[in-house]
């Protein structure tokens, strides 16, 4: 199995440490990891998307035809990255006067896109194509005796038909792999609760994006006995970090 790892802006910047755990555990699974050299960018909703729907979709293309040169598709971990390249995929592929304009521009730099590399995410890739049994059998160091409450990205869930590979009302594919490195995951009422991280909730009303979040950690620490929140997205993981300094 062979993918191009996309890492977006935040885990190269910010997080190492996601990178460096994506990049020692992957081959131990069986993927071969493609560097995506020269990608961008993913963009961001919060940049090009609200303003410049072209430059936008030119970005996407972009990365999409990186991935197409080297003939695979894109491993995304960030689950805001993985719903921008996803949607911006959709957008160009059903919109003929768009993906004209934009093909027009990438031939300014040399770029040419074709529509044959999908954006998949870590968990799907993780729960479809390597299984929790071949994790399983693969992992030195179980988590056993570790109770743990999941994050799912929101980005992954909605809207389902675009970007959707679990079921976005009950997912479970994130808690299976979890459950296969040995830990217990437990439920509770807040669990598909989006973390607050993106959209810029936190800039437009910081006061009310903490009370958000704290509704959230009450519900954990209420409901469970979790030690530890497990996310797959850089988003979720920084934000939800953070946000409980406040």
């Amino acid at each position: 199995m062979k993918y191009g790892l996309f890492l977006g802006c935040n885990i190269p910047a910010i997080r190492p440490d996601v990178e460096r755990a994506i990049r020692l555990t992957m081959p131990e699974l069986g993927i071969d990891l493609v560097d995506l050299e020269g990608s961008a960018c993913c963009p961001a909703y919060g940049t090009f998307p609200s303003a410049d729907e072209i430059a936008s979709l030119s970005i996407s293309a972009w990365n999409l035809s990186i991935a197409e040169k080297e003939g695979v598709d894109l491993l995304v971990e960030c689950g805001s990255c993985y719903s921008s390249l996803r949607m911006g995929r959709a957008n160009l592929m059903r919109d003929e006067v768009k993906t004209n304009r934009v093909k027009e521009l990438l031939e300014i730099a040399g770029k040419k896109f074709e529509g044959t590399a999908t954006p998949r995410h870590m968990i799907d890739v993780l729960y479809n194509d390597v299984g929790t049994t071949r994790i399983s059998s693969a992992i030195t160091k179980s988590l056993e005796g570790l109770n743990v409450v999941v994050q799912y990205p929101c980005h992954s869930l909605w809207p389902s038909e675009i970007v959707g590979f679990d079921d976005p009302g009950r997912p479970h594919m994130l808690g299976d792999l979890v459950e296969a490195l040995g830990a217990r995951v437990q439920h509770y009422s807040r669990e598909l609760q989006c973390c607050g991280g993106a959209g810029g909730f936190v800039h437009r009303d910081h006061k009310g994006a903490v009370e958000f979040a704290r509704r959230k950690f009450d519900a954990i620490k209420e409901e469970t006995n979790a030690d530890l929140i497990v996310v797959s997205c850089i988003t979720c993981l920084m934000h939800l970090d953070k946000i409980q300094e406040d």
